[in-house]
């Protein structure tokens, strides 16, 4: 089932894309949401980001591909770190670099939207806590990045969280998926999550260990290998095998 947000003359309304119409939705999905009957086209649809975060919690250096390209060792342990909630950009939406960075660069993921609340769960039990898959863009001020050595700024400007175009819930392995990233066509990034270093269930696990997860919260579960650079002009897509395709435009401030 493929799920999404748009914008109503309502406010965001959840749905549920059926062929070419979205079914609206009462409430969130984890608030018992029900089809209220009735239905808009989805070509028609002003689409958003497809989760409500309290938080966004992304895992660094986590495909075995990119930390061999990075000449970085393999980490012992899942490396968080948090983007704002008010960097989210919805589908179709324009990353836009600010003028206190020099170099912007894309970094195309798979992302996690949470279900029910998770608190201190196991691996075995993890995946139950998610309501479904989506892609994702980790936009870094990269030069902003290694001045810092931390991503607060770097990686919390507004606009800097690209995320859908909606979640998909019926992936069965999140580590049989391939993730590709285009920018004006040509490729940039391609990996599979098999090359994760921590699986999706370990790093659900992993941070539900250190703070609760909400439904609607968003997790980026780190980029295979190929980031690069962005500017204004550009049009970056990120696919990811069975969920669909993310499209975002790149302006200077």
């Amino acid at each position: 089932m493929r799920l999404c947000r748009i914008e109503t003359a309502g406010g965001p309304r959840w749905g549920r894309i059926d062929g070419d119409l979205v079914t609206l939705f009462s409430a969130a999905p984890w608030n018992d949401g029900r089809p209220l009957g009735g239905a808009v086209p989805l070509a028609g649809a002003r689409l958003l980001p497809p989760c409500e975060p309290t938080k966004i919690v992304c895992v660094g250096l986590n495909y075995k591909a990119h930390a061999e390209e990075q000449g970085k060792e393999l980490p012992a342990e899942p490396l968080l770190f948090l983007k704002a909630p008010s960097s989210l950009l919805p589908p179709g939406g324009t990353v836009v670099i600010p003028a206190q960075s020099q170099r912007v660069e894309h970094e195309g993921e798979l992302a996690i939207v949470i279900g029910s609340r998770a608190s201190h769960v196991k691996a075995a039990d993890a995946l139950r806590h998610v309501l479904g898959y989506t892609c994702a863009d980790d936009v870094s001020a990269r030069d902003i990045q290694k001045r810092e050595k931390v991503y607060a700024r770097a990686k919390g400007f507004d606009t800097f969280c690209p995320v859908g175009p909606w979640l998909e819930t019926g992936i069965a392995d999140p580590q049989a998926l391939t993730i590709e990233l285009r920018v004006n066509g040509s490729l940039r990034q391609r990996g599979p999550t098999s090359d994760q270093i921590f699986p999706v269930a370990e790093v659900i696990a992993f941070i539900s260990e250190i703070m609760t997860l909400e439904p609607g919260d968003l997790i980026s579960t780190g980029t295979p290998p190929g980031v690069g650079p962005i500017v204004a002009g550009d049009l970056v897509e990120i696919e990811i095998t069975g969920i669909g395709t993310l499209r975002h435009d790149v302006a200077n401030a």
